[in-house]
């Protein structure tokens, strides 16, 4: 009951003026307008220095939060595709007619139940999946290299790849069959790794919010110490004085976020562009697009800038009221 009387008792009125410049607020119809002036000085918290400050901390969250939300966004649709297809691998050595053989284990898989696409793939074919690592060389055409199949299964009913591996080993010799379940294991970790590093980011730069507004909170207080002691010695209660500084640092950490926002929105508008220029070649730019995807954010990811904002105003706002009160209480 006490939270919901506090709810219905705080001046909602006066929080939106907060939330936007002083120009801004006299624009405001009537019933927003407040009766009564400002008692601490708004020009003595919202300071350029602090401003940007938050902007710079808001700017560095949302790029950590959009990045990590691209590479998960990338690994998941990465993990789908290999998910949806195996590898089946000949070894070339002692193999009198490998094309006899990569037939008829083609043909065999074919008939295997949730197998929706075999492709064999040729000689040319995978020399040309080893260029990346080793280049154009005619030493590979003297090298043994494997013959791969690629085969695409149902992933809506999957066949039973134990059953299908032992098959191969079974009845053919030199077959080796490859779920890619490492590879979605590894791709997994990448993916944990990143999103643990981003919130090592958000964390760090959510204590140093904290700590540039608590410095921000003492020093409004100690310039405004007059005005403070004598509301406290008329009977301003600890809610009223903190309500004071908590809009003004409201409205603050909403105008910084924003700007940070902002900034972080276009950094990810160039980022492709940027990947291109900075490209090393078609390899790296290939291995950059498989790691990051297009390096643009989808309407979710630019809902995530939007909910740094929203923490970042938060964040402002109640450390700004806790540092008054533990202030005030020391007044006593």
């Amino acid at each position: 009951m006490t939270l919901l009387s506090d709810i219905r008792e705080y001046p909602w009125t006066s929080l939106l003026r907060g939330l936007l410049p002083a120009r801004l607020a006299r624009l405001l119809p009537q019933r927003f307008q407040t009766g009564t002036a400002q008692i601490v000085p708004a020009a003595s918290i919202a300071g350029n220095a602090l401003t940007v400050v938050i902007a710079i901390m808001s700017f560095l969250a949302c790029l950590t939060a959009g990045a990590v939300y691209m590479v998960n966004q990338s690994a998941k649709a990465w993990v789908n595709d290999i998910a949806s297809e195996i590898t089946v691998e000949l070894d070339p050595v002692n193999t009198a007619d490998i094309e006899k053989k990569m037939t008829l284990v083609a043909l065999f898989l074919a008939k295997q139940k949730g197998i929706t696409r075999v492709k064999p793939l040729t000689a040319d074919d995978s020399a040309k999946l080893l260029e990346p690592w080793l280049g154009q060389s005619a030493a590979l055409q003297a090298l043994p290299i494997p013959r791969l199949i690629a085969v695409e299964i149902d992933r809506s009913n999957p066949p039973d790849i134990p059953l299908i591996k032992d098959a191969l080993s079974q009845n053919f010799e030199g077959v080796t069959l490859d779920d890619h379940t490492r590879w979605q294991a590894e791709i997994r970790t990448l993916t944990r790794s990143a999103a643990l590093g981003g919130i090592a980011v958000l964390s760090l730069v959510a204590a140093a919010t904290i700590a540039v507004i608590v410095s921000a909170t003492r020093s409004a207080m100690a310039s405004n110490r007059e005005i403070i002691e004598v509301l406290h010695f008329v009977g301003a209660n600890e809610r009223f004085i903190s309500r004071e500084f908590e809009r003004h640092f409201l409205g603050l950490g909403v105008r910084a976020g924003l700007m940070g926002a902002l900034a972080a929105a276009i950094a990810f508008l160039l980022l492709p562009l940027m990947m291109h220029l900075l490209g090393g070649g078609v390899v790296t730019e290939a291995e950059t697009s498989r790691l990051i995807g297009s390096g643009e954010l989808d309407l979710s990811g630019y809902f995530l800038c939007v909910l740094v904002v929203i923490v970042v105003a938060c964040l402002c706002m109640v450390t700004s009221r806790l540092g008054v009160i533990r202030v005030l209480k020391s007044y006593a």
